[in-house]
């Protein structure tokens, strides 16, 4: 069954009841079960874009009992994206990659990949964190990466064959990893696919995304994203205790997960699902020591070379503070004081937007919210870390224009840092200078910014979220779909009391002064 319009009479937050939504318990039923959502019904650029298949599916469409149901559409999409990925990498695997100088950053096909495969030690079988890298010096004397994504690194050289020249064997690490990290964003889109159940379709922002083109197989965080993607489907199936253990193990790929912890305590602490709460805080201490404790008796130094790295980092490409130190001409000496005091004002602000929304935000909204946070604030931005945010943006703002609008602002700095790169490589100097790099950033703040703008109005306005117009609460919310509150403060506390007196309130301002009408005694038999 499909939906085909918004449904203004399904449930809570149609447009007609959007004016003061309560913070109240959820008490309305949600839409019904079996209704999928057409994403060319409810959104325009969705149905132009169907006009290239034959135009929006009619009402005696019956999507997703063929073969080409949600998932296998979603995996036959990721594929055919990493594919035409891996075919605009074909520049740098034939030859750039192997050149001195810029043409790598001139043909914008850069990949940490195979320069890591000789430049961590695995051409010559040392194991990461154990073995020292020969060579080195300083923070980087072991591989910089936590330990899952060194598992995964070690898993790919081991499968790349032995033999031929240097080249060959780096051509093959990067191609099985590339194999690989298809694979991840395969079970990401599938994930999302559950996340969402009503909503599967709009998992093919994911599978289509630019960005899953041009940066998945730059380095390895796809593999974090896809585990953040299962910890958030296992959350919305109410599995908390596996919701845990996943954004566990996505922590111990990628530090960026453990921000995923912060909205539910926020939402737990307003529902009172404390229970819940703790079961995903153990779940995810449980994975993440379980990966990490081997790793730290066996080398301290070799385990914690990641975090020392991340400490030590100045001031780097694609964040605002490069701005700053090159217009300043001086790094700042106190860069982690600041953001980390950004960092604690953002989350407060965030943890109070979650407590006094007059409508308790879905996960997705506060989790893409946090992540945002992270990226504007942090010293570096890379290219591939704009897949972070791909799967919070499908589920917190499932809307093509400004998903599109987004993402043209990460490809544009995607394009604009590999040609700056190209300048300052290259002795011909092909490609952007300093101010117009400033600008690619200043750019990819502003789409970030856009879409941190909507989301923050949606959970103001919960009439616009266009997840909600149908009736649903928080399909993404697992065990917080349609609770009641517990706790709320600010403007929720306010309407809260305001809808509880609103019981004894005179009917009429006329009333407010009169002195009330006594009842009149009934006469005696």
């Amino acid at each position: 069954m499909t939906s085909s319009a918004p449904d203004e009479s399904a449930g809570l937050t149609g447009p007609s009841d959007a004016v003061g939504p309560a913070p109240a318990p959820v008490t309305a039923a949600g839409p019904p079960a079996n209704t999928v959502v057409v994403p060319a019904d409810e959104d325009p650029v969705a149905a132009a874009g169907s006009e290239f298949f034959g135009g929006p599916p009619g009402r005696r469409a019956l999507l997703g009992v063929s073969w080409w149901v949600p998932v296998r559409v979603l995996a036959l999409a990721v594929i055919v994206i990493s594919v035409l990925g891996m075919v605009q990498k074909a520049p740098c695997y034939s030859h750039a990659w192997f050149q001195a100088g810029s043409p790598q950053y001139i043909h914008a096909c850069y990949s940490d990949i195979p320069h890591l495969f000789a430049g961590r030690g695995f051409a010559a079988g040392l194991h990461p964190y154990v073995d020292r890298i020969p060579g080195s010096s300083g923070d980087l004397q072991y591989l910089e990466y936590p330990v899952l994504t060194g598992l995964f690194m070690q898993i790919a050289a081991w499968l790349t064959p032995g033999g031929g020249t240097q080249q060959d064997q780096e051509q093959w690490f990067w191609a099985i990893n590339a194999g690989l990290l298809m694979a991840c964003a395969v079970v990401a889109a599938v994930a999302l696919s559950r996340t969402h159940r009503r909503r599967p379709w709009d998992a093919l922002l994911f599978a289509l995304a630019p960005v899953l083109l041009l940066n998945g197989t730059v380095n390895w965080d796809l593999l974090a994203v896809a585990l953040a993607a299962v910890a958030m489907a296992w959350w919305a199936g109410s599995r908390p205790l596996w919701a845990g253990v996943f954004i566990g193990l996505a922590t111990a790929a990628k530090l960026y997960p453990l921000l995923l912890l912060g909205p539910l305590l926020v939402l737990c602490w307003r529902a009172g699902k404390w229970r819940e709460f703790r079961a995903a805080l153990g779940g995810a201490l449980g994975a993440w020591l379980l990966v990490n404790l081997p790793i730290m008796i066996a080398n301290w130094q070799g385990w914690s070379t990641f975090y020392v790295f991340s400490n030590h980092r100045a001031e780097d490409y694609g964040s605002f503070w490069l701005i700053v130190m090159q217009n300043r001409g001086t790094g700042l000496e106190y860069l982690n004081s600041y953001i980390a005091a950004l960092m604690v004002l953002g989350c407060a602000a965030i943890a109070w937007l979650g407590l006094s929304a007059p409508r308790r935000p879905r996960f997705a909204q506060l989790a893409f919210l946090v992540v945002a946070l992270f990226i504007v604030v942090n010293k570096v931005y890379s290219p591939q870390y704009s897949l972070w945010l791909l799967p919070l943006a499908v589920l917190a703002r499932p809307r093509w224009r400004d998903f599109l609008v987004w993402q043209a602002c990460e490809v544009l700095y995607t394009l604009g840092i590999w040609s700056h790169l190209g300048f300052v490589t290259g002795t011909k100097q092909h490609g952007i200078g300093e101010a117009w790099y400033h600008f690619a950033i200043v750019l990819h703040l502003l789409g970030t910014l856009y879409l941190v703008a909507l989301v923050v109005r949606d959970v103001l306005l919960p009439d616009r979220d266009p997840v909600r117009w149908d009736g649903s609460d928080d399909p993404s919310g697992g065990v917080l779909d349609r609770a009641p509150d517990a706790v709320v403060i600010g403007a929720a506390r306010r309407l809260r009391e305001d809808e509880s007196y609103a019981e004894y309130a005179p009917a009429g301002p006329g009333q407010w002064l009169d002195e009330p009408e006594l009842p009149e005694p009934a006469e005696k038999g």
